[in-house]
């Protein structure tokens, strides 16, 4: 079994405030593998991006990582200084954000830009770089690269600025993309495009990722695995195939239930009632229970922890523990 790329464990990230401290990120442990796509869900404000930051390292202060550590090929990068992360962003993590005009400087041609982080992290010459760079452009459906890469950002579409992000994320060669909600803003013929580009070109190079996303026909077409976030908590995670047809944690069902199919026969989609909770009123026990309807004693009083009823999936969930369940009365 190869030892995971990435691997976070038990990660806090709090942001102090004056009526006390938020925990965005309350014990989140995960893998993900060399070669692995790794999709990320939750409802807005469940901690998807916050992940995303902590792994590279921008977190905006005073937000900070409060426990727990991340470990890219075994090494802890987490207490790095930022000038030691700084030279693994971009060089063995590469992140593509959901509005490429965040990624891209409106000033610099896109060739300047590319021509700089490939100098950057890869050492050759600028005749080099430039020639790599019109090779990428080409390889994410830039049409007529030669000509464009000497184009503004403004010159682009939003999903030709979109294909220069990935491109831009992907020019030093990382062993990690992790893209944050990469096709928000795009047309539903756009985003399968763009999605099929990061995936086919992470696959060439070997590179893993982490697709954070609220869509999940995205992950069901992408990703192989899924992790799903609720409350800044890990609710679960498993093959993508069997967390669609056979979810093991209400909060799961619940989004999978919400998704319209073809095959449907029922006229209304199901609805999870109530909202996710503020983080400063964060419920005891299970997270989700005030809007679980099959919650029961524990899951009002203690927290479960992520288990593992079925090999290779787990889910924080006290519906799968056979002491507790005991418990549940009957009818």
């Amino acid at each position: 079994m190869a030892d995971p790329l990435l691997s976070v464990r038990d990660l806090v990230v709090e942001f102090p405030t004056r009526r006390g401290t938020l925990r965005a990120l309350d014990r989140v442990s995960f893998d993900i593998m060399p070669g692995e796509v790794l999709g990320m869900v939750g409802e807005s404000g469940a901690g998807k991006s916050i992940t995303g930051s902590a792994i590279i390292g921008l977190i905006e202060p005073p937000g900070r990582i409060a426990g727990g550590e991340i470990r890219l090929k075994g090494e802890r990068i987490d207490n790095l200084r930022p000038d030691a992360l700084r030279k693994i962003r971009g060089k063995r993590i590469g992140m593509v954000f959901q509005d490429p005009l965040t990624s891209l400087n409106p000033l610099y041609t896109v060739a300047q830009q590319l021509i700089e982080t490939i100098r950057t992290h890869i050492d050759c010459s600028e005749a080099e770089a430039r020639k790599r760079a019109v090779a990428l452009l080409d390889r994410v459906g830039i049409p007529a690269a030669e000509r464009r890469i000497d184009d503004y950002p403004h010159h682009f579409s939003g999903g030709m600025r979109q294909r220069v992000v990935i491109a831009l994320a992907l020019c030093a060669e990382p062993e990690l993309v992790i893209a944050d909600e990469p096709t928000t803003a795009l047309d539903v013929s756009v985003q399968s495009q763009i999605i099929e580009v990061l995936k086919d070109i992470c696959a060439e190079r070997g590179a893993a990722v982490m697709l954070i996303t609220h869509d999940m026909g995205v992950i069901a077409e992408t990703a192989d695995r899924v992790a799903v976030l609720y409350a800044g908590r890990m609710a679960e995670i498993g093959p993508v195939r069997e967390v669609i047809t056979e979810a093991l944690h209400p909060y799961t069902q619940g989004l999978m239930g919400s998704i319209p199919t073809l095959t449907q026969e029922s006229d209304r989609l199901v609805q999870i009632p109530g909202s996710m909770p503020r983080l400063n009123a964060i419920p005891q026990g299970c997270a989700f229970n005030p809007r679980c309807d099959r919650a029961f004693a524990p899951c009002f009083t203690e927290r479960p922890e992520l288990l593992s009823p079925e090999p290779g999936r787990l889910a924080a969930c006290w519906l799968h523990d056979p002491a507790k369940t005991q418990e549940v009365p009957h009818d």
